[in-house]
């Protein structure tokens, strides 16, 4: 039925966090495809984060390439659902819509546990980098290192202040990271990859308020601008400064996760 119509493929696989710029990119292509006239067939992918929505809802001062959408951190859809409500909710410029066509997945469940088969970029190289990239990527922001330039990336945090711990690692420029956070410098941190984090139910905060605490007062958050526009708002990061616990920060997120679960809802193409 698509025969002689300009059609355009998107196979890409997303991760489910709002500021893993994929559905950035999606959004462009959405716009690019309704002003051309084109019909855009999206190739669908598990989520390996899709069995569970968390974080704050974006609000739209803090729109940006790494949050472009009013949604939590974690979205919980596939990158076909997520098309379907860009259209939906008429998020694309001058609330035009795309002609979409979807191939579905088969045998998906939001519930079910998928292993990438091929890493979805350099950093991301493991199952476990990926359930925790939701909850360290907001450290991007600050003096903290993730492991950049090491054989565990997101599967890991540190300074060279941290008081010492039992692990330790030293960044280097390489491939897929060039001029790592700290390169060169013995960092004291935390290694991650157990099987405590091998299926994660909440966007987890204490890795933050940790790495806060483990500074005691020096430099922590280097990039406040870029640390508002990965929260979605400038309220996380206060939050944050003022000593505020991860269940009273968590406990303001619930009437936006509330709203958007509905509105999620209208979306979903599998259980």
């Amino acid at each position: 039925q698509l025969i002689g119509l300009d059609v355009l493929i998107f196979d890409i696989q997303d991760v489910g966090v709002r500021f893993y710029t994929y559905i950035s990119t999606l959004h462009y292509v959405m716009e690019a495809c309704a002003e051309n006239h084109i019909t855009l067939i999206i190739l669908d992918r598990p989520n390996p984060n899709g069995h569970y929505i968390d974080g704050p809802i974006l609000d739209p001062t803090y729109k940006s390439f790494v949050g472009m959408h009013p949604i939590p951190i974690v979205h919980g859809m596939t990158i076909a659902e997520y098309a379907r409500m860009i259209n939906g909710e008429k998020w694309l410029k001058n609330k035009i819509q795309c002609d979409l066509t979807v191939v579905s997945c088969d045998n998906y469940s939001h519930s079910r546990n998928y292993s990438l088969p091929v890493p979805p970029s350099p950093n991301l190289r493991s199952d476990i980098s990926i359930q925790l990239y939701p909850s360290l990527c907001l450290l991007e922001s600050t003096t903290v290192t993730l492991g950049r330039g090491t054989s565990s990336p997101f599967e890991c945090y540190g300074h060279p202040d941290f008081l010492k711990t039992e692990f330790a690692f030293i960044p280097r420029s390489g491939p897929g990271s060039k001029k790592p956070k700290h390169q060169d410098k013995l960092c004291n941190g935390f290694y991650l990859n157990n099987s405590n984090y091998e299926r994660m139910y909440k966007l987890d905060l204490s890795f933050v308020l940790n790495a806060k605490k483990q500074l005691n007062g020096k430099l922590f958050v280097d990039r406040s601008k870029f640390f508002n526009l990965l929260a979605g708002n400038n309220i996380l990061l206060q939050q944050v400064e003022s000593g505020m616990s991860e269940d009273e920060i968590r406990a303001t997120w619930k009437e936006g996760l509330d709203e958007f679960s509905l509105v999620r809802a209208k979306y979903l193409m599998y259980d």
